[in-house]
This record gives C-alpha cells, sequence and structure tokens, in this order.
C-alpha cells in the first residue's frame, strides 16, 4: 500500500505563494490518479484538484483555477500543488490523496497523507 507525506505549507499574507509536495512511498506511483483536498476549521473535506496517472490531465475547483496548478514527476514519486495569488479563504489544511480509479472523481480515493496547514493572513 501506498504511503504518502505532505510537506511545504506554512503561514503566508495573502497574495503569496506556497508549493505543497507530496511523496510517495511506492514503485508503482505511475498506476495512482492524485488529488489534493483541504478542510477548513467547521467545513467539510474538499475536492480540490486532481491529476491523471500520466499527468496530462488535470482538474481544479473553479475557486482555485488560474491560482493553483496540480503536477507531478512519477520519476520522483511526487505530486506538487502550487498555490498562487493565495487568500485568507485557502486557509487549510491540505491532503495529497491517491487512488487506483479514474482522476477526476472525487469519490474512492483511499490512502491519505497526514496533511499540511496552509494559513494566509489578510
Amino acid at each position: 500500500q501506498v504511503q504518502l507525506a505532505e510537506s511545504g505549507g506554512g503561514l503566508v499574507q495573502a497574495g503569496a505563494s506556497l508549493r505543497l509536495s507530496c511523496a510517495a512511498s511506492t514503485r508503482t506511483f505511475s498506476y495512482y490518479s492524485m488529488g489534493w483536498f483541504r478542510q477548513a476549521p467547521g467545513k467539510e473535506r474538499e475536492f480540490v484538484a486532481a491529476i491523471s496517472q500520466n499527468g496530462i490531465l488535470t482538474y481544479y475547483i473553479d475557486a482555485v483555477k488560474g491560482r493553483f496548478t496540480i503536477s507531478r514527476s512519477n520519476a520522483e514519486n511526487t505530486v506538487y500543488l502550487q498555490m498562487n495569488s493565495l487568500k485568507p479563504e485557502d486557509t487549510a489544511v491540505y491532503y495529497c490523496a491517491a487512488k487506483t480509479g479514474y482522476y477526476r472523481e472525487s469519490v474512492a480515493y483511499d490512502t491519505w497523507g497526514q496533511g499540511a496547514q496552509v494559513t494566509v493572513s489578510s
């Protein structure tokens, strides 16, 4: 079973950028669709972005489209989330997740990282 570990969170001011990384401990990383989710205090977990196994296809929710970019390196077993023009409403714990099914569906992501806190001050 794949294990995931996020890094790169932090506290930034509105308008700044952060890049989250998620390292996977598996030799079959390219078999997995990868997604990023986030959960703000008092809110349900939200599907933010996803990328197909080969990295060609991506999906974003409207709230982050044009500001966030998901990418992956199958050679390095890592998925990234580049976050630009951050807003206070982006404040949340961000989780990467993996599944073997269709990347764009938020369901069935069954392997999760521990989460990385992103805090954006106004």
